[in-house]
């Protein structure tokens, strides 16, 4: 039997539904990373006048991958009202 557990690298909020700041290097580490790629890759993209749909996409896709890392390594969230 393995009774290790799995390592959080996003807590639960404490108030609310959703995920807090990382508690780990590694959700640190990824964190830093997503928002230096989500920044460059809004700086690189034209005007949003001409391209203000595949901006959109980047930001859906971007947003989508926080969100799947934060299921898989943090808890599992929920409604939370404090201690």
């Amino acid at each position: 039997m393995n009774n290790q557990k799995k390592a959080i690298w996003f807590p639960a909020k404490k108030y609310g539904w959703g995920w807090g700041f990382p508690v780990t290097w590694q959700g640190w580490c990824f964190l830093v990373t997503w928002i230096v790629i989500l920044l460059g890759g809004i700086a690189l993209f034209p005007s949003l006048q001409t391209s203000f749909y595949g901006l959109l996409a980047f930001i859906i896709i971007m947003a989508s991958a926080l969100i799947a890392v934060c299921f898989i390594k943090g808890e599992k969230p929920r409604w939370r009202w404090g201690d």
